[in-house]
């Protein structure tokens, strides 16, 4: 650019600076076409500010194909003055599923960790859920719309059990589902950093997570921008994004 427009790159970079522009810099987005976005965010963010009594609300998500890497030559570790180091290619080892249930009251979570990704597997972590949680409260699960959620099987197995009460988030809002921030602890803090030569250490270390996360770490999932706020916003940006065509 300076040289497009015959000036310094100093005097560029005070232009932008001064205009608070950061051209260097790109975010991703998508915006919900779901007809029933609004009706769907009320009802989840209803969940998260006033949950029902003689309940749990369980934000329910599956990570698939979660890797074990392992790096082609060991790890330079952190010192004074040098980050820690690492080759930039890796080998790898496999590939689990975690099927999770974060508990929005306690932080709390349940996991499951499976071979495959299918229906059968989230019933299985259904029934642990059943398992595991008080019979005496309801049940109410916060999901996306895989096709794995919704099949058959799954359907009849939950009108058999009337504790179980699924609510939806909207197609491309994943933001809105309180588990997906705990599955980004659990990237950053654990696997992203890790070096697994199999996949039976990437399980080991994942139930490692979860025992520490539930042991120290967890808090109740405190949610504070209402429906309003959000219908409003993304309002907005499809009107932004009409103008821009």
């Amino acid at each position: 650019m300076a040289k497009y427009a015959g000036v310094s790159k100093w005097q560029v970079q005070q232009v932008w600076q001064a205009a608070d522009l950061k051209p260097h810099r790109i975010k991703n987005f998508k915006i919900s076409n779901d007809p029933q976005f609004a009706d769907k965010v009320i009802d989840v963010v209803g969940l998260y500010m006033n949950p029902p009594d003689n309940a749990m609300v369980l934000s329910v998500d599956e990570k698939t194909q979660i890797q074990a890497l392992d790096r082609t030559q060991p790890m330079l570790p952190l010192r004074p003055g040098q980050i820690e180091r690492r080759t930039h290619d890796y080998k790898r080892n496999g590939t689990t599923n975690l099927y999770a249930a974060f508990d929005v009251l306690t932080g709390q979570v349940m996991g499951r960790l499976t071979q495959r990704h299918r229906a059968v597997e989230f019933l299985s972590f259904l029934r642990q859920i059943e398992r595991d949680t008080p019979k005496k409260l309801d049940l109410h699960l916060i999901l996306d719309n895989s096709s794995t959620h919704k099949t058959k099987e799954v359907k009849a197995w939950l009108e058999k059990r009337p504790r179980f009460v699924m609510h939806f988030t909207p197609t491309s809002a994943s933001w809105l589902n309180a588990v997906e921030n705990w599955f980004s602890q659990l990237e950053r803090r654990s696997i992203h950093r890790g070096v697994f030569i199999s996949v039976k250490d990437l399980k080991e270390e994942i139930h490692r997570f979860i025992r520490a996360h539930n042991k120290r770490n967890a808090k109740p999932f405190v949610w504070t921008k209402s429906a309003e706020s959000i219908i409003q916003k993304v309002a907005r940006a499809k009107q932004s994004l009409g103008n821009e065509t």
